[in-house]
C-alpha cells in the first residue's frame, strides 16, 4: 500500500521557494502553540474531576490567557476561544457550587 498524498514539487520561484521555508516555520510555531492551547484545557478539566477547586480556579486563569492568545494570533477563530472558555468556566463554576453546599 503506497501512502495516499502525492509528492510535493518544488516551486521554481523563489517567492514560492522562500514561501515553503515560511510555512515550515509558522506550522511549527502554530502547532507548538496548539498543543498548549490542548494542554492548558485538559489540565482544567483533569482538576475538576478530580473535584480540586482551588487548582481548578488557578489552571483555569493560565488557560484563559493562552486561549486568548492562541485567538488572537488566529489559530483559532476567536468564537471557538470564547466558547472554549465558557464551557470551562462553567464546569469550574459547577465545581465551586458542588462544593459550598458540602462544606455548610
Amino acid at each position: 500500500m503506497a501512502s495516499a498524498k502525492p509528492k510535493k514539487k518544488n516551486p521554481r520561484l523563489a517567492s514560492g521557494r522562500k514561501r515553503v521555508r515560511q510555512d515550515v516555520k509558522i506550522n511549527a510555531a502554530n502547532s507548538s502553540l496548539r498543543s498548549k492551547y490542548r494542554t492548558a484545557v485538559k489540565n482544567v478539566e483533569k482538576a475538576v474531576a478530580a473535584g480540586d477547586k482551588t487548582k481548578a480556579t488557578e489552571l483555569f486563569a493560565k488557560a484563559q490567557k493562552v486561549v486568548d492568545t492562541i485567538a488572537d494570533k488566529g489559530i483559532f477563530h476567536k468564537n471557538k476561544a470564547a466558547r472554549d472558555k465558557s464551557r470551562l468556566a462553567a464546569k469550574v463554576k459547577a465545581l465551586a457550587l458542588a462544593a459550598a453546599p458540602a462544606a455548610a
